[in-house]
């Protein structure tokens, strides 16, 4: 029973975090660059447990009774999404000399990368409501210990996706070895950005 526990909460959770989202595209493009790896993989999979144990404590039912709360993130998080989805593009065009600028930036922007990684994380709403939320929701499934061994696994699935984006990305660099590629990414996650951005304004979340 423990077990089936942790393995349906590591599929839940590899099932939501998987998806393509902007956090990813993030943690993808900073692994192809080689730079800050350890800190956006942490930073990602910690925030990512501790919003997991949230649901799984029960604050998920909170969430969803704060629809103000939810509504300044929807409206912040489109703000971030677009300005970053403009950035991307902007890089897109300006891509040989923005990747020679980026490669050789010293170590001194690692407080840019968490503070952008925190907000990949936190300032997006569907973040609370896939997360804490469903997550939360479908560890009621489970009594006792059972209902632990969920959140436990989909901790790990987390933990696992995360170093595999991270870490895992440097073997694609051969397809990165031109500008053009890298224009290509930038220009998709731009193209993604600035969708998901327009999804935020046009939709409620509820």
């Amino acid at each position: 029973m423990l077990f089936s526990a942790v393995l349906a909460g590591f599929i839940s959770g590899a099932g939501l975090i998987i998806a393509i989202g902007a956090q990813n595209a993030f943690i993808l493009r900073q692994g192809l660059l080689r730079r800050h790896v350890g800190l956006v993989v942490s930073v990602a999979a910690g925030s990512d447990i501790l919003l997991i144990m949230c649901g799984i404590v029960g604050i998920g039912v909170l969430v969803n009774e704060w629809s103000l709360l939810m509504q300044v993130l929807r409206f912040g998080g489109a703000a971030f999404l677009g300005l970053y989805g403009l950035k991307a593009a902007w890089r897109a065009f300006r891509s040989s000399d923005v990747l020679v600028s980026e490669r050789n930036a010293s170590n001194g922007s690692w407080r840019r990368v968490l503070l952008t990684c925190l907000a990949f994380t936190f300032i997006n709403p569907h973040v609370y409501l896939d997360t804490v939320v469903l997550l939360g929701s479908l560890s009621t499934h489970y009594a006792g210990d059972a209902h632990w061994m969920f959140g436990l696994g989909a901790c790990f699935a987390s933990v696992v996706w995360f170093s595999v984006l991270g870490y895992g990305a440097r073997f694609l660099q051969p397809l990165f070895a031109s500008v053009r590629a890298w224009r290509v990414l930038d220009g998709m996650i731009a193209v993604f950005m600035l969708s998901m951005s327009a999804v935020l304004l046009i939709n409620p979340l509820c």
